[in-house]
């Protein structure tokens, strides 16, 4: 099979419109700006680069690393920007706690890529495989909407992303780091451009691990740098509350000595 034919099967073909109608729905009755749609259309663009274009092709005959593209895509961007790109209103009346959320995104990203199940899922394109990257897709949203729509401090918002990197990012270094090819359903098939089996694992680990260190520390400096701020507004109302009796007391004190000038300048004259 041509590893760069363009696909004619794919998740996409289900659901990009599926998405579409559901965001038009949600739009016409709440209002939605146009930085929301703007992410909207954006999580969208990505899918279609990843699941229809020979990438795909790719992830399903050749290439590890294709695969993992696209698992990072479903598990990480995309329900970034779709959770991005919902109101606000919408985002205060569904609360989803962060401890609950980041456990089934670590379990679905863990579980998911068990070299049994990676290679049940591979060699069933058409069920157990579009159940994989559906559970992704709900597993990431799961894991942004309380950094987004949470009514967490910043301080705790950073450290939940902080925390997500440091649980995640050693799957990714396994794998780049295991002496032998870990997934059956690539070790049987071709690879192309040269490169061995191993060395695509590589690829694919190491990629996965800088692509999480990016997109996570972006995320925790923002709202890191936030808390800072906000302390140091803290900071400042403090400071003004604590100096306000100060000037206060000294109003009440000066009041009697102004008095008692007053009087004994009465009795002088």
């Amino acid at each position: 099979m041509n590893p760069y034919a363009w696909p004619t099967d794919s998740d996409a073909v289900a659901l990009l419109p599926a998405l579409a109608l559901a965001y038009y729905l949600l739009a016409r009755r709440r209002h939605v700006g146009r930085r929301r749609v703007a992410c909207f259309v954006l999580a969208e663009l990505l899918l279609v680069a990843v699941f229809a274009t020979p990438i795909e092709t790719l992830a399903l005959n050749n290439l590890l690393t294709a695969h993992f593209l696209q698992n990072v895509t479903l598990a990480e961007w995309v329900p970034a920007l779709l959770v991005l790109s919902l109101p606000p209103a919408l985002g205060r009346d569904v609360r989803v706690p962060m401890l609950p959320a980041l456990v089934v995104w670590l379990g679905t990203y863990f579980a998911w890529h068990l070299p049994a199940a990676y290679d049940f899922a591979l060699q069933h394109p058409h069920s157990v495989l579009h159940l994989e990257h559906a559970s992704y897709l709900l597993g990431g949203a799961a894991l942004w909407w309380p950094v987004v729509h949470g009514r967490a401090s910043s301080a705790a918002k950073a450290a939940y992303l902080f925390g997500a990197f440091v649980l995640a990012s050693p799957l990714g270094l396994l794998l780049a780091l295991l002496p032998d090819p870990a997934y059956a359903f690539y070790r049987a098939r071709p690879t192309v451009w040269g490169l061995s089996h191993l060395l695509d694992q590589e690829i694919a680990g190491t990629t996965m691990v800088a692509e999480q260190a990016v997109v996570f520390f972006a995320a925790f400096a923002f709202y890191f740098l936030r808390f800072l701020k906000e302390e140091e507004r803290t900071g400042d109302v403090r400071l003004q509350r604590d100096g306000q009796p100060d000037s206060s007391r000294a109003r009440t004190l000066s009041t009697p000595a102004r008095q008692a000038s007053s009087t004994s300048s009465s009795g002088r004259t």
